[in-house]
């Protein structure tokens, strides 16, 4: 390799490390709720009416207490599974180890987080109504960048991507 090869090469390779080292490092390394997020899906975990709470995260049998999903009679009571939050809740108790949002529902998780404006991947995507004086949420997904989420939708789908505007009613990403 000539020296005028060499001396190119060193240039391309220094300014390709300049522009690397002043991306942010969460940009460049998929955060651990994403990871998370993904091995779920590949585990293919049906979606059940209140799966995932129990007194430890994870798939769950359901209840057909306050069901209103459209396969009768209501499936969830005799199948394992997640349901929105309860997706949510695991993926973030194996992130970080412990149980972070509790065996609540979306209310009860958005309560515990901070909206914010700019959302980052493995921040959490509310739906419903959030108001200084009235809380009425009822899905929630974690968001994995580039307008997608990682949810469990509803009765009859598994854990799957979907794009964040698939619900008309988005009420903003909060943080833990």
């Amino acid at each position: 390799m000539s020296g005028r090869v060499r001396a190119g090469l060193a240039v391309v390779v220094l300014i390709l490390l300049t522009a690397v080292s002043s991306v942010p490092l969460a940009q460049i390394v998929m955060p651990r709720i994403v990871l998370l997020a993904y091995q779920v899906e590949d585990r293919d975990i049906p979606y059940s009416w209140g799966g995932g709470h129990a007194e430890d995260p994870g798939p769950s049998k359901g209840t057909c207490h306050g069901y209103r999903g459209s396969i009768k009679p209501c499936p969830a009571a005799r199948t394992r599974g997640l349901d929105c939050s309860g997706l949510a809740r695991w993926v973030y108790a194996l992130a970080h180890g412990r149980d972070v949002l509790g065996p609540g529902n979306t209310d009860d998780h958005v309560r515990k987080m901070r909206r914010v404006k700019n959302a980052r991947p493995g921040d959490l995507v509310f739906y419903g109504k959030i108001k200084k004086k009235r809380l009425r949420t009822h899905h929630v997904g974690i968001y994995l960048g580039n307008g997608k989420m990682m949810n469990a939708p509803e009765t009859g789908a598994v854990v799957r991507v979907d794009d964040v505007d698939r619900l008309k009613d988005f009420a903003g990403y909060f943080r833990l």
